[in-house]
C-alpha cells in the first residue's frame, strides 16, 4: 500500500472512505443503516471517536473523524471488523432480504480470495486516509462528503439524505450526533 494512504499522525483528524466488497449496494434497508449508525454512536461514546462528518451511501461510507485515543488505524480496524460481522449476521437474520443468498455468496466468494479472512469479507480492505492538515482541505472534504448523495443523483439537496451529517449542519433531525470540529470559518 502506498505511504500516502496510512495514518501517520495519530492525533490528527482524517477523511476516510471505504466500500463494501465489489461496491455492492447493501445499505438499501434501514436495518443495515442502523448497524452502521449504532456502531458509529458506540465508537463516539466508548472508543474515543470524534466524528465531524459522515455519509453512508448504498455501497460505501465517508467519515471525517479523529481518534482521541490516538490510534485511528486501530479504531477503524475495530469498527470495520465489528460491523462486518454484524452486517453478515443481520443479512442472515433478515427474512425480508430478497437478495440474502446472493449477498452471502458474494461475501463468501470475496472471503475465499483473501487469506486474511476466515469466511465472509464484507468491507474492502483499503481506507485511503487523508490527513486534514488545513482549513481548505477540511472544507473540501466536508463538501465532498455532503454532496456525495447529490452527485450520485439520490437527492437534490445534501440535507435531504437521511444518513449524512449534512442534516446536522442544516440543523435538522439527524441519525448520528456529530462533534464540533472548531476551526471552520
Amino acid at each position: 500500500m502506498s505511504r500516502k494512504y496510512k495514518f501517520h499522525n495519530p492525533s490528527a483528524a482524517y477523511f476516510v472512505s471505504f466500500a463494501v466488497v465489489n461496491w455492492i449496494d447493501v445499505f438499501t434497508r434501514e436495518v443495515y443503516f442502523n448497524v452502521i449508525t449504532d456502531s458509529l454512536n458506540y465508537c463516539r461514546n466508548h472508543k474515543g471517536m470524534a466524528l465531524f462528518a459522515y455519509c453512508i451511501m448504498p455501497s460505501h461510507l465517508h467519515l471525517l473523524f479523529r481518534d482521541d485515543k490516538e490510534n485511528p488505524s486501530g479504531l477503524l480496524r475495530d469498527f470495520k471488523g465489528f460491523t462486518s460481522k454484524r452486517m453478515i449476521a443481520t443479512i442472515m437474520e433478515n427474512s425480508q432480504e430478497s437478495r440474502r443468498e446472493w449477498l452471502l455468496w458474494m461475501f463468501k466468494r470475496a472471503g475465499i480470495k483473501n487469506s486474511n479472512v476466515k469466511e465472509y469479507q464484507f468491507w474492502q480492505q483499503n481506507n485511503h486516509p487523508i490527513e486534514l492538515w488545513s482549513t481548505p482541505v477540511i472544507k473540501e472534504k466536508f463538501e465532498y462528503i455532503h454532496n456525495n448523495p447529490v452527485t450520485a443523483g439520490l437527492v437534490m439537496e445534501a440535507w435531504e439524505w437521511k444518513h449524512s451529517s449534512a442534516r446536522n449542519y442544516a440543523e435538522l433531525d439527524s441519525v448520528i450526533p456529530i462533534d464540533e470540529i472548531g476551526f471552520l470559518g
